[in-house]
């Protein structure tokens, strides 16, 4: 590797993937005498594989006793009470256990949004699960957003896989709907298996939320031939954009409650509880 002349950490970093030799981090950092500050939070998760939440800066999560240079500019250290083996993951680099990680970079996140999210992710690219969120839950005390963080995991867990779709699991509820199956498997029109982002199976109405890839040309003529398909086997399919569900969730949940009704829903019969009772031939 070439030699660090001029001392700009920054500029070395950038010149070689963000990549150093133990010599040139010595010229920048002191030498490491006692034990290893284990990555937490998205740099954690990150090591463990989580994709598409790369961070600038590198966390760390250390006891209180324990000593950490100070002054480095990219590095964030956390001080935690309750760091026992079972939340430490027993390859290198060291790090804190997925379960552990995913909880600390959902308590460091700016906001409740990116919390959300971040479990969402986990959730999506099987990094964690509910037993092991719970797990590892139960052994903290004290967990900023414990509120947020609970009802996510409780929601991921019954299949909500993206910050959209749990906005419009909200939405259900806030508005007085059924609750969907969220990534529901269901069977197209010559029985191949599809996954539906929500679905409310009494009424055969699916919802898809479209993101910025549903865009791409290919993508969204895939998309349509699935719909296509969905709505020659007799079911109805609606489709929002992420946004729309964020910000105009009124017009999203008149939209959706007018397919329910008109697919045989009974709002009187059931709400936000999902009980919601298709509709007799008297009802009609």
């Amino acid at each position: 590797m070439p030699g660090n002349d001029d001392g700009d950490l920054d500029l070395l970093l950038f010149r070689q993937d963000g990549v150093l030799s133990r010599r040139q981090a010595l010229r920048v950092m002191p030498e490491g005498r006692g034990r290893p500050a284990p990555l937490a939070g998205l740099s954690a998760l990150v090591a463990h594989g989580l994709r598409g939440y790369a961070s600038d800066r590198v966390h760390v999560c250390l006891p209180g006793d324990m000593h950490c240079p100070s002054g480095l500019p990219y590095l964030v250290v956390h001080r935690t009470r309750r760091l026992g083996p079972v939340d430490l993951h027993g390859t290198p680099p060291p790090r804190t256990a997925p379960a552990r990680s995913v909880l600390d970079a959902a308590q460091w996140a700016a906001n409740d949004d990116l919390a959300r999210t971040i479990i969402a992710a986990a959730f999506q690219q099987r990094l964690a699960d509910a037993e092991g969120m719970r797990d590892a839950l139960g052994r903290l005390t004290r967990v900023a957003r414990r509120d947020v963080i609970v009802a996510t995991i409780n929601d991921a867990a019954d299949g909500s896989e993206s910050l959209s779709e749990l906005d419009f699991l909200r939405l259900c509820r806030q508005n007085g709907l059924p609750v969907p199956t969220r990534q529901a498997e269901v069977r197209d029109a010559v029985g191949r298996r599809r996954y539906r982002d929500a679905y409310f199976e009494a009424w055969r109405v699916h919802v898809e939320i479209d993101g910025a890839q549903h865009m791409e040309v290919s993508n969204w003529w895939r998309d349509m031939r699935r719909q296509n398909e969905v709505w020659t086997a007799g079911d109805r399919v609606l489709r929002f954009p992420a946004w729309a569900v964020r910000n105009d969730p009124a017009g999203v949940a008149a939209t959706v409650r007018a397919a329910l009704v008109a697919a045989g829903w009974h709002p009187a019969a059931g709400g936000g509880d999902g009980r919601g009772r298709r509709r007799s031939g008297h009802d009609r």
